[in-house]
């Protein structure tokens, strides 16, 4: 007597605009794959309009979960259940994972940047860190950064409003201090910064040609340059950085951190991360 089968697949996914370029779903099915687990991960374009119906539709066909990225991670607050103490510290979500019919927002965007930092042997402990921007992953990684010990966090950002938010923000959540400074084209990187980090989608694909207007006089080999873009990985502001003598670290590194997060949370499985991060390597041919 054959064995009784099931064909019916667990799905994942991620909602977002533009969601094209994001390699998650290579990550994650890599290590569905190597469990030999009946998963899928889905890559769906979103639009903002849309977003309550995604995810209305997602609570409906039962998904275990599913990512938001921009321009979602904010506004996807409303539609969900609850929010992990550390999602309600930083005021965004990037997954969300289905416990028994309750949507829960997390956030691993900021722990899988800090343990790209760790990885790379820059630890933020008493470190002064300036930010490029107040989106969902700048809150993410300030959040973060200061819970690991940063001691100091400069928002730059073009809205004033936002960017004086995440400042407080900051320092009524956390230890750490911080402040707010206005990103007017060819704004000054402050010379006490250990740690910058681009954290706009500016050099996304496919404005791969693209840099954040900041003075790159300002950059100092004392600093490591960070980027959350990851696809292209070298960034313009990357090789900047690097061409004054900073040392770099990529967006590839928090995006393989946090999808073996995400993992975990949907599989309730220890997530193959090597097989994971090689996926993604080749991916990008490296």
């Amino acid at each position: 007597m054959n064995e009784e089968k099931n064909y019916r697949a667990e799905l994942t996914a991620c909602f977002g605009d533009p969601v094209d370029e994001n390699p998650t779903g290579v990550i994650e099915e890599a290590g569905y794959s190597a469990l030999g687990l009946n998963y899928r991960y889905l890559t769906i374009r979103v639009q903002k309009d849309g977003l309550a119906a995604a995810v209305a539709g997602a609570r409906a066909m039962g998904f275990k979960g599913f990512n938001l990225t921009i321009p979602h991670k904010v506004a996807v607050i409303q539609y969900l259940d609850e929010l992990t103490e550390a999602a309600e510290i930083i005021g965004a979500v990037n997954t969300v994972v289905n416990q028994g019919g309750r949507l829960i927002g997390e956030n691993t965007d900021g722990k899988g940047f800090l343990t790209s930092l760790l990885q790379n042997d820059v630890n933020p402990a008493g470190k002064t860190v300036t930010l490029l921007g107040a989106g969902g992953a700048a809150r993410a990684v300030s959040v973060e950064l200061a819970l690991a010990g940063a001691s100091h966090i400069t928002i730059i950002n073009r809205s004033k409003e936002r960017g004086m938010e995440l400042a407080e923000a900051v320092k009524e959540k956390t230890k750490a201090a911080s402040t707010y400074i206005p990103w007017i084209e060819g704004v000054s990187i402050p010379e006490e910064t250990d740690i910058i980090v681009q954290c706009t989608n500016i050099g996304l694909f496919p404005d791969v040609n693209g840099k954040p207007l900041i003075d790159y006089s300002s950059l100092t080999p004392r600093m490591v340059a960070c980027d959350v873009v990851f696809n292209k990985p070298d960034t313009l502001f990357l090789q900047e950085a690097r061409a004054r003598g900073l040392k770099t670290i990529n967006g590839l590194g928090m995006l393989v951190n946090q999808a073996v997060l995400n993992f975990k949370m949907w599989t309730g499985m220890e997530a193959p991360a090597d097989i994971m991060t090689q996926a993604l390597m080749n991916e990008f041919g490296i």
